[in-house]
């Protein structure tokens, strides 16, 4: 071929180069502070996930609360439309699927690790995604929390009356279990917590873990941190996207956002518990009293949520599948528990 020629058929090759596809941004609206300790990291986390796995060709944008929409009103968002995508701890939306209450908290329920593994591999991100599917939402199940401590106190737990008509900021389903114990709940927004705490328009609250509770200053509010965690021994934080939106990623995006998803997971349950020692550490020095509650306070709530549970399971078909399936999980995962027990 003639020197001309071959010029001729690069120039005319190169026309026919289709450009660089652009990458696919998603903006999400958080229900919490873009920066904030290890729940905002989480998210941080899954977008850096979805960056890489995709080679850049899926963003998601990270939108901090109320920087879109106010925090509680991000889901009527997404389901909408008006914003792609969300992240939220579950228990957000128990007033309007009450399966949440039961992933975003459940009162004496099991360790993170087991939650994480009936969530994946137990049957529970299919269960509960019969409950989105109505609101036109894929649930991403991409973090979990530690236990958290009960919360912060103004005055002393010492007995179950030390409950009745005491005000505070909790919600699910041990905001049922309390208030059946005597006390009056409410759910407020994480960047209200402070001053409803400190001004004393609540008695108590409980917002997340110490090394979190610790950065919005919760310990100049109350004095006393009781633990164990019963309302909380863990927790699902999730990403929920549009069903338009999910559904036009390709199945091969799909999968990789999923295998995000479930990576973060993972980061969360390993990057959660030693730090908070050193927030328990730090609190202790400033002043604050750690506390357990006594065990006829723990008596009581356990009945209180016993008794909610079935009341929820009686009312919601979705929760009660969950329920009974994250029993049998639970169950289980106790007698390999038991039988690995060295002492």
């Amino acid at each position: 071929m003639k020197p001309s020629l071959i010029v001729a058929a690069i120039a005319l090759a190169c026309t026919f180069i289709a450009p660089a596809a652009q990458a696919q941004k998603i903006d999400v609206a958080s229900t919490f502070p873009k920066d904030m300790l290890f729940l905002g990291d989480a998210l941080k986390q899954f977008a850096k996930n979805v960056n890489e796995v995709t080679d850049s060709k899926v963003q998601f944008e990270i939108h901090g609360a109320g920087d879109l929409v106010p925090p509680l009103e991000v889901l009527t968002a997404v389901s909408s439309g008006a914003v792609p995508a969300g992240y939220d701890w579950v228990g957000y939306w128990g007033g309007s699927i009450p399966v949440t209450n039961l992933i975003g908290a459940l009162p004496f329920g099991p360790p993170p690790e087991v939650l994480a593994e009936w969530m994946w591999e137990g049957g529970g991100k299919e269960i509960v995604q019969k409950a989105y599917d109505k609101y036109n939402l894929q649930f991403l199940p991409c973090a979990s929390v530690p236990p958290e401590p009960a919360g912060w106190f103004r005055k002393e737990i010492n007995s179950p009356e030390d409950l009745k008509g005491l005000r505070m900021r909790i919600g699910g389903l041990a905001g049922h279990a309390l208030n059946k114990a005597g006390a009056t709940t409410q759910m407020i927004p994480g960047g209200e917590v402070f001053v409803s705490l400190d001004r004393g328009r609540i008695d108590a609250a409980e917002f997340s873990l110490p090394s979190i509770d610790e950065s919005i200053q919760l310990q100049k509010a109350a004095q006393f941190y009781y633990f164990p965690g019963w309302h909380q021994p863990s927790s699902i934080l999730s990403v929920m996207i549009n069903k338009k939106t999910w559904d036009g990623f390709s199945k091969l995006q799909q999968n990789q956002i999923m295998a995000a998803c479930r990576s973060t997971m993972l980061w969360t349950l390993t990057n959660g518990v030693q730090s908070q020692m050193d927030a328990v550490q730090r609190l202790e020095a400033q002043g604050t009293q750690v506390r357990r509650l006594p065990d006829s306070v723990l008596d009581v709530l356990r009945k209180a949520t016993d008794d909610v549970v079935q009341e929820e399971a009686g009312k919601d078909a979705v929760f009660k599948e969950a329920y009974d399936s994250l029993q049998a999980h639970m169950q289980r995962a106790k007698r390999w528990q038991e039988l690995q027990q060295l002492n």
